[in-house]
């Protein structure tokens, strides 16, 4: 063997400690937070659920600009109103990211009437709620253009001028039900699925790059009108989040540079189970639990 691959294998598990060790101490101890004061902050779905909330967080952490992309202005508006209040610069732009041409002009706008974007949040999601057979096809495309190429459209869209810059991070508000799929809502599950796959892939290929980061966020059931209705069986035992904590949580991942961030800890212990247990043993805990069925009493909306 090659004394130089010999050497790199001798050197591998050794580095694996050592990062498994720091891990944990970073765990113990704080770690120094990035300093947002000059940072410009897109956040698509900004007008509503987790996007307004991330607005209120960001603000609260001192961004300078915040932006925000969604369908609905009256709002937008309302939510630029209230980080304007706050003391922050804020402007609102009508964009469906699920549009490709109209992503890359409003970027294009953005960039002249604001400047350049330096974090990028991609927030903006919707759920039909329905089984594969009961859907609509034109709705399940519209949440694949939405969920998950809308998110290659903006990051096309900004990421060149970050890594120009040397300043960026991308962040993905995902959900858990990217890696634990459920019963009735298949086009969401779908989706989030391939926007982890994608973040994943994002999140390697900019290792080397300098001063680029990414993060993604994979919380719990949020109680939001988007998933209302949405019932499990033992809320007590799994509360849904609030979305102010998944917003504080998602700020503060961006400002210590994690990549992944699971909402609460506990569904670290769903993905450690689903990785060895049997489907048969993983069938019952999704109708112990409740999710199962959960979809069935869904009003959310899209």
């Amino acid at each position: 063997m090659d004394l130089k691959y010999l050497s790199a294998v001798v050197r591998f598990p050794m580095q694996m400690v050592y990062y498994i060790l720091k891990a944990c101490v970073y765990l113990l101890l704080p770690c120094k937070r990035k300093d947002l004061s000059g940072s410009v902050v897109l956040i698509t779905g900004g007008g509503r659920g987790i996007g307004r909330h991330l607005a209120r967080e960001f603000a609260k952490q001192g961004a300078k600009k915040l932006i925000l992309w969604g369908r609905t202005e009256r709002c937008l508006r309302e939510t630029c109103s209230e980080i304007q209040q706050m003391g922050t610069e804020c402007h609102y732009f009508l964009c469906d990211v699920g549009n490709r041409e109209e992503v890359y002009r409003q970027a294009k706008v953005v960039r002249e009437k604001v400047g350049d974007v330096t974090i990028l949040v991609n927030n903006a999601a919707v759920v039909h709620g329905k089984s594969l057979i009961d859907s609509d096809d034109d709705a399940l495309l519209k949440t694949q253009h939405i969920n998950t190429l809308g998110q290659f459209w903006t990051t096309k869209a900004f990421l060149p001028r970050m890594l120009g810059l040397c300043d960026g991070h991308v962040v993905c508000v995902n959900s858990i039900l990217s890696l634990s799929s459920i019963p009735g809502a298949i086009d969401y599950c779908t989706s989030k699925a391939a926007t982890f796959a994608f973040m994943e892939s994002l999140t390697l290929g900019l290792l080397d790059c300098p001063g680029m980061a990414c993060t993604t966020v994979l919380p719990f059931h949020t109680n939001t009108e988007m998933f209302q209705g949405m019932r499990i069986r033992f809320p007590q035992l799994f509360p849904p989040l609030k979305p102010e904590l998944v917003a504080q949580r998602t700020v503060d991942a961006v400002r210590s540079n994690k990549a992944f961030v699971y909402l609460p800890w506990t569904m670290h212990a769903l993905v450690i189970l689903k990785s060895f247990l049997p489907q048969f043993a993983l069938e019952e805990i999704h109708r112990f639990s409740g999710t199962y069925t959960c979809m069935n009493t869904f009003k959310g909306r899209t």
